[in-house]
C-alpha cells in the first residue's frame, strides 16, 4: 500500500459536485492499493500513520500524533499512486489492485485507522471521479509505502 499523508487544517471530498465527506484539522490520506498488498499492509500502514508525530507541540516542534493533537482523518482511494513511469510518457497502472481485491483492503485500512485514532474516519467513494479539496497545513506531505517500511 502506498499513501500520501497530508497534514491539513481542513479537507473535503465531493462526487459530482456533491460533498460526501469532510474533516477539520487532521490528516488527508490518499491511499493506493497494489496487487501484492495484504491485510498486514493495511494494519501496519494504519498504525504508522496514526502514530506519526507530525503535529506541533507547545514548543512548535513536530512532536504529536494526530491522536495527541485531537485531529481527524479522511481517506480517499487513489489507484494512480501505484503508477509506474519507467517506460515512455504514459503511466502504467498494472501494479494497482483490481477493485475486487482493493476494496476490502481499503475498507480494512480505514477501519484500522479509525480504531487507531479512536474516532470514525470518513472516506471518499471508491472508484468514483472525486474532487478533493484541502488546505495543506505547513505544508506537511509524507509518502509511505508499506513494502519499504521506512
Amino acid at each position: 500500500m502506498r499513501a500520501v499523508v497530508q497534514r491539513v487544517s481542513k479537507a473535503s471530498v465531493a462526487v459530482g459536485g456533491v460533498p460526501v465527506a469532510e474533516i477539520g484539522r487532521g490528516l488527508l490520506v490518499l491511499l493506493g492499493v497494489s496487487v501484492d498488498d495484504a491485510e498486514e499492509d493495511a494494519r501496519w500502514l494504519a498504525a504508522k500513520i496514526a502514530r506519526m508525530r507530525i503535529f506541533a507541540d507547545e514548543a512548535q516542534a513536530m512532536n504529536r500524533s494526530v491522536v495527541e493533537a485531537g485531529g481527524e482523518a479522511l481517506v480517499v482511494s487513489q489507484f494512480t499512486l501505484q503508477a509506474s513511469t519507467r517506460k515512455g510518457n504514459r503511466p502504467s497502472f498494472i501494479a494497482a489492485a483490481r477493485p475486487e481485491a482493493a476494496i476490502p483492503l481499503y475498507e480494512s485500512f480505514t477501519e484500522q485507522l479509525s480504531t487507531e485514532i479512536g474516532r470514525p474516519v470518513p472516506t471518499g467513494r471508491f472508484g468514483a471521479d472525486m474532487q478533493v479539496a484541502l488546505v495543506n497545513d505547513g505544508p506537511v506531505t509524507i509518502v509511505i509505502d508499506s513494502k519499504l517500511r521506512e
